[in-house]
């Protein structure tokens, strides 16, 4: 029987499924960046809470899979060294972000491409990651499972490398020699704008 959970953007030509959502970790994040990315995308509705923070499910890539539409896969950076961020060119719909190397082995996939109950499939917010950036105030972390989920998040890492699951990862090519889509690199005036529109 599988154990995965389906992921769509918001017109369903992109799909994709994640393995064993269990072993996912819940965050929210308020940082600027990905509040800048939101607005790039739109926002689309849903994406950015009341307090700007962005839900993300963070989880080995190779526990993800495409079954749809990669030919409608983007992705964009605010600048030339930051992370790679994904989405569905179709409806700008946003699906997740990954660092520039592949053989760092992770994935966050924002939760608005995963369904509405994210907490009843992959389990409680266990980190609030920059929350002074966040436009209201927020709960703070719990040291115990901050400090679990931490744990949990760097071992699983380092079991991927350790195994070379790493090696299997959607976002990028065969043999990780380059990235699913070409990254667009936004411009200095670009980057600019979008900042405004976070701190506005």
């Amino acid at each position: 029987m599988s154990t995965g959970h389906p992921m769509r953007c918001a017109c369903g030509k992109v799909r994709g499924v994640v393995e064993h959502p269990r072993r996912a970790t819940r965050a929210v994040c308020y940082c600027r960046d990905c509040q800048a990315f939101a607005h790039f995308l739109g926002p689309p509705p849903g994406m950015l809470d009341a307090a700007g923070g962005t839900e993300v499910i963070a989880v080995r890539p190779h526990l993800f899979r495409f079954t749809a539409g990669t030919e409608h896969v983007a992705c964009m950076s605010l600048t030339p060294k930051g992370l790679l961020r994904w989405y569905a060119s179709c409806c700008n719909s946003p699906i997740g972000n990954t660092p520039r190397d592949p053989r760092i082995p992770h994935l966050g996939l924002v939760h608005s491409c995963l369904g509405k109950d994210t907490e009843a499939v992959f389990g409680p917010v266990t980190m609030r990651a920059n929350r002074k950036r966040a436009k209201q105030p927020v709960p703070g972390n719990s040291p115990v499972k901050f400090g679990a989920a931490l744990l949990r998040f760097l071992a699983s890492m380092g079991r991927a490398r350790i195994t070379g699951q790493y090696k299997h990862n959607p976002f990028f090519q065969a043999g990780l020699v380059a990235p699913l889509a070409k990254p667009r690199v936004l411009t200095e005036s670009e980057h600019a704008e979008l900042m405004r529109k976070v701190t506005a």
